[in-house]
């Protein structure tokens, strides 16, 4: 019996193949062996789309050579909870710098009582009078509201990451009929038209008070590294990794990261950023599991590596990407 490739042998070999997929069209007998390893062993679709992930955010597939490492993506002997490999939160080093580039799209201190929003696609970083800064990710909308009492935004729709400065006004959020309260914090709030609200708490500490019918409010207080969605009554808060903090809040930088959610699902997290809607006609297709870092704005480079990856075809018409399985009857073209 053959032995059995390390993960270290198959991250290699998806690296080595990602750079000559980069440089060209494969010969036929080049496009047998990529077909025979890639169906050879079940860890090689997620290496590969690993490798691609980060071929995306380079200029050439040589960046792939000296500097990229497989054993930073081996799979480990036994499951561990889900969240970035050392390299993965690496690659999210200097966020400030990161959000200072940001910040160039639009700054501004809105006025009280005044509206901010993006458009689809758009991140804003809004600086506030107090040294408080909230970054808009895309499809978002706040009201600012300044008093002496109180600091107050309104997140009307969409996700914002509010930075909260010292003060000895009370920094008040409120979503949905929830208010979120803290002196000095950095956390997310995301509040999407069909999902419940989802808070996540970076650093500090954020009290939460849920009103309920008939009955007294609801009132949590979350530390850092935990996150509270509120789909239930009693909502519970829950501890989670600085590595799943970092891919969560991945969006600030314009990236998308993914640990295992099926394409359906990272699909529908590319239409948030861009008009270009990817349509997965195969059920099959559309559960696989996905891994990696890619650039929001880029379905259809999204597209082509999910093609590539889980050997699916791949149209375009216009704004609409179809993947589908071969022996799925592409669309009808117009």
């Amino acid at each position: 019996m053959a032995e059995r490739d390390t993960s270290r042998d198959i991250d290699e070999a998806a690296s080595n193949w990602t750079a000559r997929l980069d440089r060209g069209p494969l010969t036929p007998e080049e496009e047998r062996a990529f077909q025979s390893w890639l169906k050879g062993d079940p860890r090689s679709r997620g290496a590969l789309l690993r490798a691609q992930s980060l071929f995306m955010m380079s200029e050439s597939a040589q960046a792939l050579g000296a500097h990229y490492d497989p054993a930073d993506f081996a799979e480990p002997a036994a499951p561990k909870p889900r969240g970035l490999s050392r390299r993965g939160a690496l690659l999210w080093a200097g966020g400030a710098g990161a959000a200072a580039s940001v910040a160039a799209l639009a700054v501004g201190v809105p006025a009280a009582g005044a509206v901010t929003s993006t458009r689809r696609g758009e991140i804003r970083l809004t600086p506030l009078k107090d040294g408080s800064t909230v970054l808009l990710n895309t499809d978002s909308r706040i009201r600012v509201r300044y008093s002496r009492g109180e600091r107050f935004v309104a997140l009307l729709k969409g996700e914002a990451y509010f930075s909260v400065a010292r003060d000895t006004r009370p920094f008040v959020v409120e979503v949905d009929g929830r208010r979120l309260s803290t002196t000095q914090a950095g956390f997310r709030v995301r509040k999407l038209a069909a999902d419940p609200v989802d808070l996540l708490v970076q650093q500090g500490r954020v009290d939460v008070t849920i009103p309920r019918l008939a009955a007294p409010a609801t009132s949590l207080a979350l530390d850092g590294n935990t996150r509270l969605v509120m789909a239930d009554l009693v909502p519970r808060p829950q501890p989670i990794t600085p590595a799943v903090v970092t891919r969560e809040l991945a969006w600030r930088e314009g990236k998308l990261a993914f640990e295992g959610e099926s394409l359906k699902e990272a699909a529908r997290a590319f239409a948030r950023y861009s008009d270009t809607r990817i349509e997965i006609v195969d059920p099959t297709l559309a559960r696989e599991p996905v891994a990696g870092l890619f650039a929001a704005n880029d379905p259809v480079g999204f597209s082509r590596a999910i093609a590539r990856v889980f050997d699916a075809r791949l149209d375009q018409k216009g704004d609409l990407v179809v993947l589908s399985r071969p022996s799925t009857p592409a669309p009808a073209s117009n």
